[in-house]
């Protein structure tokens, strides 16, 4: 066992015992982090920073998945809560806070007409679905980008394992800012496509009007037009992407930045097609669960209040001016590139033979741990990254990009990893 990761690695190996993977979510298991030179297991965290069970502090550009958008233990937040908890978490009958919560949600998005409440950013992106085949009354579904697990959508990626193919064959990936490659879905299924859903954003802008052709291409076709909105919604901007590009969808789906990581996801859309949920069954007992509906509502008023999303934007704009310049001086070009929007922004790596993406990502990894930073290759913003912060991740990519040129250019690799590199993983973005 490693010295720094004693703990976290110990900890793992009584985790796998009861715990496929050890983890509840694949993207903060082991596949993720190389084994040696990672922590496994956060103990608590606040603002923007982290604690492993060794102790160990890091800033963390992770954010639960982009889940976690004001910070950690965020005052207002954890306040509403709190106070929610006193009068209970679940009851009999619903609690007002949800129709304030969804009231909220109409007030903020532009497609929001009526709202309906699920945990997992897969509850909404799965409702929404099936309340676009019952609308449309056609089974076929259009998909660009990460859905869920779900087998409706991960049955078109390899991860289907477990997915009857009858149900793979039911649902279609187009490109991002490629209009033929769904044009081509609608002409090989005329009137047979119920909904096209796609993430309005993750590494690469949309150029050439790319979103309003899509809207109208599938409204052209009598389909459903949803916006998957779990990670830009209530970050890109307050009424998320939509609000951001202007291109209102008839339907969207909002998760991670919902309620500052509590678990309550939504579906929101026009009320003639949302009406269907009068017959369509999407129902769970915890769907009201009162204490993620508090801590949502008390999110999205702070994202009214105060400059949340303009301070996303900023310090994200400084995360990527530095990096380009970072780049630029070590000259790493050949090895690395950045791509995003400033709010959530990816650093690219590229394959330099001899060497594969996955053996620098590990390296990359092991010394951005090292020198406490918590990332994934991702700049996931929240409103309490401070300047501090940004300081010392800009730092941390001044010691480590040389390591990487030094690495790839003169076939180092061996000699400076620590661990066996990852496995090629699952890949959607």
């Amino acid at each position: 066992m490693s010295e720094r990761y004693h703990q976290s690695e110990a900890l793992l190996e009584r985790a796998l015992k009861t715990i496929p993977l050890g983890s509840q979510t694949f993207s903060k298991s082991k596949t993720q982090y190389p084994y040696g030179v990672s922590p496994y297991f956060i103990a608590k965290g606040q603002g923007s920073h982290v604690w492993d069970v060794d102790g160990n502090e890091y800033i963390d550009f992770i954010n639960s998945l982009a889940a976690v958008t004001l910070g950690y233990n965020d005052p207002d937040v954890t306040a509403a809560v709190r106070t929610q908890l006193e009068d209970g978490i679940i009851f009999s009958l619903p609690h007002p806070v949800e129709m304030q919560v969804a009231e909220k949600i109409v007030e903020m998005v532009p497609c929001a007409e009526m709202v309906r409440f699920g945990k997992n950013g897969s509850d909404a992106t799965s409702g929404a679905i099936r309340v676009a085949r019952a609308y449309t009354g056609r089974d076929r579904v259009a998909v660009c980008g990460y859905h869920g697990w779900q087998d409706w959508y991960i049955g078109s990626t390899a991860r289907h394992k477990g997915v009857p193919k009858a149900t793979r064959d039911l649902t279609h990936q187009f490109s991002y800012n490629d209009i033929d490659s769904l044009q081509s879905i609608f002409i090989e299924w005329p009137e047979q496509v119920a909904a096209v859903i796609m993430e309005p954003m993750n590494a690469t802008e949309p150029i050439d009007g790319f979103l309003h052709k899509v809207a109208e291409l599938t409204r052209k076709n009598g389909a459903v037009f949803i916006f998957d909105e779990t990670i830009t919604g209530f970050r890109f901007s307050n009424g998320g992407a939509q609000e951001y590009f202007g291109v209102t969808p008839d339907m969207a789906t909002f998760g991670k930045g919902l309620a500052n990581g509590y678990p309550v996801s939504a579906i929101a859309g026009k009320a003639q097609i949302m009406r269907q949920m009068e017959e369509v069954f999407f129902s769970f007992t915890f769907g009201g669960e009162t204490l993620s509906l508090a801590a949502a509502l008390a999110t999205m008023t702070k994202l009214q209040k105060m400059p949340v999303i303009a301070t996303l934007k900023a310090q994200g704009e400084k995360i990527l001016t530095g990096l380009r310049e970072l780049i630029n001086k070590h000259n790493v070009e050949h090895i690395v590139s950045f791509s995003g929007h400033s709010n959530w922004s990816f650093l690219n790596i590229k394959n330099v033979a001899p060497y594969t993406m996955w053996d620098i990502k590990t390296l990359l990894l092991q010394e951005m741990f090292a020198r406490g930073i918590l990332t994934l290759g991702t700049h996931n913003m929240s409103y309490s990254h401070g300047d501090a912060d940004i300081d010392s991740l800009l730092a941390v990519y001044n010691d480590v990009l040389p390591i990487l040129k030094d690495a790839v250019d003169n076939t180092k690799m061996d000699k400076l990893l620590r661990c066996k590199p990852l496995e090629p993983l699952f890949k959607v973005r």
